[in-house]
């Protein structure tokens, strides 16, 4: 009962020490009321907790659903972020078992023989020893070292899981937005096939025209050359479709030989994207989140570091059994100790300790600055994205009159050439500004859907829909 009330009031001497940490809070930043590119973006005020997980949704495509499941089961990239979570974790429970006393247990058995020439003997001794017990020790977390290690190590443990967080939003982003251009690719491929196959009529109607004498070999030349650069077009984006399946390939995991998407020319609406405030950007983004963490973990470890100076207290509790015959297990043979209560200090380390704190300080101002960093980064890269988005909705608008345009051109300029009204450039002319358009109005389609990908990133992922 004595042992027990003095390692009770040992505990509770330890839980009721002083931390030598500062005050914590994290870094302030201004954060603004509103953004200024807010556009027609409609607002929202999801939970902070809000779920990120399939917010690829918004583009309906089974194909792409697909690939994103593939990510989390097959990606090593993520395999080898949640490695490091792993690590982070077990990091953390062995900080937390320091808050533990340890506990050994101990047996022995020999045989000894004392020397003869021993002080005040002058005979050998020969006998035999054995001993059994278990042997206590605890550290007395006067001055926090412990309690902040803890602190330290959950912290950092916090941050890995903000760091997977957001390898699985990066990648998830990456994917749909490769998935995306291939798409548009794939649209791409479609349009220039036809304009092909448009601009090979063209060439036997004026191949035809030229053996009746009503248009020129210059016409013919023409007409081979435009049809051979959208052949040649044809193919350069179909290079690129290529490089892009051997990206999607690499994050799902799969060789890039034995991967492939079929071809398909998918009408993707632009969504909208909600927008939430600023200030609840500071806690829906993970690397936020982890560059937070970090702040509080430097935090802690200023106060593992103010420890050093004060005197380390170890408190140790042995019992057990011994006996040189037989009788272990009996009562005479039972022993007990209370201590060694360790107090250990440096007195003198040549400035060791002091350097040690200077170096947590100048620690803790690195990850202050890091956190502010990237909260003023995340705020430009939503405000870069609806910039784009806004500016993207105006071209599109813009595009889809010039397309009109160049078509209505296109088709005057045929039924021109075949009353012989003009000759074959202006045909030429117009296909080139048709197609020039076309694929222009395709482009800034697959824009404004990687935009709204870069903004839901930016934003830190997907969100409740609300009623």
């Amino acid at each position: 009962m004595q042992t027990a009330r003095i390692l009770s009031v040992a505990l509770a001497l330890s839980v009721a020490g002083c931390d030598m940490a500062p005050d914590y809070a994290p870094p302030k930043i201004a954060v603004p009321v509103a953004y200024r590119e807010v556009g027609p973006w409609a607002p929202a005020a999801p939970a902070d907790d809000s779920h990120r997980g399939a917010w690829w949704s918004i583009f309906p495509d089974p194909v792409l659903d697909g690939l994103e499941q593939r990510i989390e089961k097959e990606s090593p990239r993520l395999a080898a972020a949640v490695a490091r979570f792993d690590q982070a974790r077990g990091l953390a429970d062995q900080a937390r078992s320091s808050f533990f006393p340890t506990l050994d247990l101990e047996t022995s058995a020999e045989r000894d023989r004392l020397s003869a020439n021993r002080p005040l003997q002058n005979k050998a001794a020969v006998y035999n020893d054995y001993a059994g017990g278990l042997a206590a020790s605890y550290e007395l977390d006067l001055w926090g070292r412990v309690r902040n290690l803890v602190a330290q190590g959950t912290a950092d443990e916090q941050a890995s899981a903000a760091d997977l967080a957001a390898v699985r939003l990066s990648l998830q982003a990456v994917l749909a937005d490769d998935y995306i251009r291939l798409r548009g690719l794939d649209a791409e491929m479609a349009l220039l096939s036809d304009t092909v196959d448009a601009f090979n009529k063209a060439l036997n109607l004026t191949v035809t025209l030229h053996s009746g004498g009503a248009s020129s070999a210059i016409d013919v030349g023409r007409a081979e050359t435009q049809l051979a650069s959208a052949k040649a077009q044809l193919s350069d984006v179909g290079a690129d479709r290529a490089l892009l399946e051997h990206a999607i390939a690499a994050l799902v995991g799969e060789p890039a030989s034995t991967f492939s998407i079929a071809p398909a020319v998918r009408k993707i609406a632009v969504p909208v994207v909600p927008v939430t405030t600023p200030s609840v950007l500071l806690q829906r983004r993970p690397d936020i989140a982890a560059a937070e963490r970090r702040v509080a973990a430097a935090n802690a470890g200023i106060g593992v570091q103010r420890a050093a100076f004060y005197p380390d207290i170890t408190l140790g509790l042995s019992g057990g059994f011994e006996s040189v015959a037989g009788g272990l297990l009996t009562a005479p043979s039972a022993f007990w100790a209370l201590g060694p209560a360790d107090a250990v200090l440096s007195v003198f380390d040549g400035g060791e300790r002091k350097a040690a704190l200077a170096v947590a300080h100048g620690q803790f101002d690195e990850v202050a600055a890091d956190y502010r960093q990237t909260v003023l980064d995340s705020f430009r890269e939503v405000e870069d994205q609806m910039a784009l988005a806004n500016r993207l909705a105006e071209e599109a608008r813009h595009q889809d009159d010039a397309v009109a345009a160049a078509a209505r051109t296109n088709k005057l300029a045929f039924v021109q050439y075949k009353e012989g009204a003009a000759d074959y450039l202006g045909v030429v002319t117009a296909q080139t500004a048709k197609l020039q358009a076309e694929m222009a109005a395709l482009n800034v389609q697959t824009r404004r859907q990687q935009a709204a990908i870069a903004l839901i990133r930016a934003l830190g992922g997907g969100w409740e829909q609300k009623g």
